[in-house]
C-alpha cells in the first residue's frame, strides 16, 4: 500500500514508520519550507509494545521522504490524517480536492461529530479510527510509543470494504484490532479524559509536573467528574475508564494514576516529552457545559489560562 501521512506529526510518524517496517510505501505532506526546517530523517527512541520487553525500546535514525505538494493525480492508497481538534477544519479544506480515490483515516481525537467536520471529503472514503501512542519531539528527535492494540469503528451498520483494508495493514504491521459499536461515545469519552488532564496542565504548566504530582493527578479525578453530565447530555454512554475514575475518591485516582504514570512505565515515556500547546479541547467542552447549563467550576475556573 502506498501511505501518505498528513503532517510530520507524533501520532502519525511513529505509526508510519511502522508501517514501512511492514513493506508499505510512506510519504510525509507538510506545509511549504517544512522540509528543509525538519531535515531528512527523524531520531526515533520509541516504546513499542508490539515487542517483546527485549526488543520493545526502539533507537532508530530514520530517514523519511516528504512533499510539500498533493498533487490531484497522486496515486496513494490511504491519507493517513491525525492532527489536533483544532487543525481538522484547515487539513480538510486543504485534502477535499485532493483525495483522488483515496481512503481516508481520521486517526484523532474529537469532540464534535467528525462526519460533519470531513465535508466535504465524500463519506464513502472515510475510515475513523483511535491511535494508542503519545509521544512528542525535542528538537529532531520524537520520544514516543504505541500499544500494540488500536481502536476502530464504523458510522455504517457494516464495516465498508475500505474500513476492512484498513484495518487489514494494521493487523498486518503487527497490531491487534479492537472494533467500537459506539465509535461517537468513544471518542466523547477519550476526549473527555484527555481534557481532565489538560485543566491540570494549564495550572500546573506541563504534562510532566502533572505526572510527578500526586495533587494534580488526583485533580483528573474531579475533573472527569464533572464531565459526566456533560457527556450524558452529548448522549455519550461512558467506557469502562470513565465509569471506574469517575466512581473513586480523588485520593484514589490518584494512587491509580501514580501507578499508570510510574517513571518506568509506557505512560509516562508517552507524556512525558509531550509540549502539545493545550487549551482548545478544554474551551469546547466548556462551550458545551454552558450550553447545556451544567456546573463545571474546576473547568471554569482555568478558562482564563487558555491562551487565545
Amino acid at each position: 500500500m502506498k501511505i501518505l501521512i498528513f503532517g510530520r506529526g507524533v501520532i502519525g510518524t511513529q505509526y508510519a514508520w511502522a508501517f514501512e517496517k511492514a513493506g508499505h510505501t510512506v510519504e510525509f505532506y507538510v506545509r511549504e519550507g517544512r522540509k528543509a526546517q525538519y531535515g531528512s530523517y527523524v531520531n526515533l527512541e520509541l516504546w513499542d509494545a508490539r515487542q517483546s520487553k527485549k526488543g520493545r525500546i526502539v533507537k532508530e535514525k530514520w530517514p523519511i521522504v516528504m512533499q510539500e505538494e498533493i498533487k490531484e493525480n497522486h496515486d496513494y492508497d490511504l491519507i493517513f490524517m491525525s492532527v489536533n481538534p483544532e487543525h481538522v477544519s484547515s487539513a480538510v479544506k486543504y485534502l477535499a480536492p485532493r483525495v483522488g480515490n483515496a481512503t481516508v483515516l481520521f486517526f484523532s481525537n474529537f469532540w464534535q461529530d467528525p462526519r460533519l467536520a470531513v465535508q466535504p471529503i465524500l463519506r464513502s472514503q472515510m475510515v475513523y479510527g483511535f491511535p494508542i501512542a503519545g509521544g512528542g519531539f525535542e528538537g529532531n528527535t520524537l520520544y514516543c510509543g504505541f500499544h500494540k492494540t488500536v481502536q476502530f469503528g464504523t458510522f455504517e451498520s457494516e464495516p465498508t470494504k475500505r474500513d476492512l483494508e484498513v484495518r487489514k495493514l494494521f493487523v498486518g504491521a503487527g497490531f491487534k484490532i479492537m472494533v467500537q459499536k459506539d465509535v461517537q461515545s468513544w471518542l466523547w469519552n477519550h476526549f473527555a479524559f484527555n481534557v481532565a488532564m489538560e485543566v491540570e496542565v494549564l495550572k500546573s504548566g506541563s504534562f510532566e509536573k502533572v505526572i510527578s504530582s500526586p495533587e494534580a493527578l488526583a485533580g483528573i479525578g474531579r475533573n472527569i467528574k464533572e464531565m459526566l453530565p456533560v457527556l450524558k447530555a452529548k448522549g455519550s454512554k461512558l467506557n469502562f475508564l470513565t465509569k471506574v475514575v469517575s466512581s473513586l475518591p480523588s485520593k484514589g485516582v490518584g494512587f491509580l494514576m501514580s501507578h499508570v504514570y510510574s517513571p518506568k512505565s509506557m505512560s509516562y515515556a508517552l507524556v512525558a516529552h509531550n509540549h502539545f500547546k493545550v487549551g482548545y479541547a478544554v474551551q469546547e467542552v466548556i462551550t458545551d457545559a454552558r450550553k447545556y447549563g451544567i456546573r463545571a467550576p474546576r473547568l471554569y475556573d482555568v478558562e482564563s489560562l487558555i491562551t487565545k
